[in-house]
């Protein structure tokens, strides 16, 4: 939604609203034309791989020496005075999530379509971010649920014992999807592409995944280790999604060394400009 497509004055409000959003939808799937996309692209096939590794040793390491005794640490399952904590949790949930950015998006469309002139360059923008908080959380979300039916891992005391290493792939269950944890998967996904579009919101954000992450341990929904897992898929879908939107030029832009920043919203652009577009 980053550019205005161009509408015939007197076309009715319906056409509009499907021209933005067919608009919308053709700029994520046009080919990349940055120039510096290869550079881009390195640089984030590197971070990933080392956040992997350094992800992957942590997450055995907890496996090994810590998922055991900090669940048999936690209140038990179930516990009334842990209603604040189940309320809090829902905030990471990723239908939550989800359904609030997607309703936001519906706004921007039905609001820009009967727009012009400066306003609807702005909502075009904020449409674009939008789009990039969205599917950084349900691409992240999609490869979670794929690794979830793939490794089968316990949740803490199914099977009756504080087991770190109960795994029954492919079994499919509620009760056999704890790694990665979804709701640290929503909020780091979340949390880093919020940051990324909008860096002095960083330390609130990821105060935000911390608190998700550790209430998922408090009521005993997952292991440390699963929410380390779904933290590091959460920032590499993110950081994936966000070279995706930068090497078609939406929402952010890239440096000559490869490092992907947020381009000046839109507001700031119209300000600096001798008139509105």
């Amino acid at each position: 939604m980053s550019g205005s497509p161009s509408i015939a004055p007197r076309a009715s409000y319906p056409l509009q609203l499907l021209t933005v959003t067919g608009h919308a939808l053709a700029q994520l799937v046009r080919a990349p034309t940055h120039s510096r996309r290869a550079a881009a692209a390195r640089k984030l096939a590197r971070h990933s791989l080392w956040l992997s590794a350094a992800g992957a040793a942590l997450i055995i390491v907890l496996m090994l020496a810590f998922d055991r005794t900090e669940i048999q640490l936690m209140p038990a399952r179930g516990t009334p005075a842990l209603w604040p904590i189940r309320i809090l949790t829902d905030f990471g949930k990723d239908v939550n999530v989800l359904s609030v950015l997607g309703i936001a998006l519906v706004i921007v469309a039905l609001v820009t379509a009967g727009m012009h002139g400066t306003r609807r360059a702005l909502l075009l923008g904020l449409g674009t971010r939008l789009q990039y908080l969205f599917l950084s959380v349900a691409v992240s979300v999609f490869v979670a649920e794929i690794l979830k039916y793939l490794i089968g891992r316990g949740r803490p005391f199914v099977g009756g014992k504080a087991d770190p290493f109960n795994f029954i792939p492919f079994e499919g269950t509620g009760a056999y999807t704890s790694l990665p944890s979804g709701h640290a998967v929503t909020a780091c996904a979340l949390a880093f592409a919020v940051a990324a579009l909008w860096p002095r919101l960083r330390a609130v954000m990821f105060t935000y995944a911390i608190v998700i992450l550790l209430t998922r341990l408090v009521l005993l929904a997952h292991h440390p280790s699963d929410v380390t897992a779904g933290a590091l898929v959460g920032m590499v879908g993110a950081m994936a999604v966000r070279y995706w939107f930068a090497a078609r030029r939406l929402a952010f832009a890239i440096q000559a060394d490869g490092t992907i920043v947020p381009l000046p919203g839109r507001f700031k652009r119209v300000a600096r400009s001798p008139s509105a577009p």
